[in-house]
């Protein structure tokens, strides 16, 4: 469905250019769930931006159902189907909760807010009307955003830490959100997380890291390699910490 060939992205840092990705080959299937994780820095939020069109990229090329769309901006990209809820997402004063999704769903579309704002751990009364602003807490408008999505019809669903700022209740209700959307409808779902109650929706996990694709395959295969690692790195770090501690005493 998606395929993005030999792609790699440079941006100006405060010292010159810094290669962010680099050489990325991927393939998206339809209908199945991925979960991007890896460590901060790694890369994972600007691959979801370039597949976004939020970030052009320096080489490669991107195509969706064999279609180049590489050289297409964020509007045309959402017009194909590609959705993207930020890790942080935008706040629109003056535009009410319910406004904003009867936007997202399209003037034709019957709206069924009242149940996509449940299922994201909201009650709908308390919330239709209030606006899109800062009143609002960073979780709630996670949630806002995220119901933003789920009603539209996307072909490509990208979202960036969406557990990020939310309660524990909620964040319950947000994981069998998204393994109910995963089970009904004909979309291909990207979760970018390190949660492993998300982990686990994941048909497969795509580890990234260093700016490159170090693991791709299902949760089975690639869960135990990640805690294996995991752990290796905290004896390392643990040891590390022992030598320090003892030198300080010597």
């Amino acid at each position: 469905m998606l395929e993005i060939k030999n792609l790699s992205l440079t941006l100006e840092g405060d010292k010159g250019p810094v290669e962010i990705l680099k050489d990325i080959n991927l393939v998206l299937k339809d209908r199945l769930l991925y979960v991007f994780t890896g460590p901060n820095g790694g890369g994972k939020s600007s691959l979801a931006k370039v597949i976004m069109g939020i970030y052009k990229p320096t080489h490669g090329k991107i195509i969706l159902n064999g279609e180049d769309i590489t050289e297409l901006g964020v509007t045309e990209r959402a017009r194909m189907g590609i959705g993207y809820a930020f890790q942080q997402p935008p706040r629109f004063k003056g535009l009410t909760v319910g406004e904003l999704l009867q936007l997202a769903a399209g003037k034709d579309k019957i709206m069924k807010e009242c149940s996509l704002l449940f299922d994201v751990g909201l009650c709908p009364q308390d919330y239709l009307e209030r606006e899109v602003d800062v009143s609002l807490s960073g979780g709630e408008l996670k949630r806002i955003e995220i119901a933003s999505l789920l009603i539209r019809d996307l072909k490509l669903a990208v979202y960036d830490e969406p557990e990020a700022g939310i309660d524990l209740w909620s964040f319950s209700r947000l994981t069998e959100t998204f393994h109910n959307y995963h089970r009904k409808h004909d979309m291909t779902i990207v979760l970018i997380s390190h949660q492993e109650r998300i982990l686990s929706l994941a048909d497969e996990i795509i580890l990234v890291a260093d700016g490159m694709i170090k693991e791709q395959g299902s949760r089975d295969i690639i869960w135990p390699l990640i805690m294996e690692d995991a752990a290796c790195d905290c004896r390392y770090n643990c040891s590390e910490r022992i030598e320090e501690i003892a030198e300080c005493h010597r």
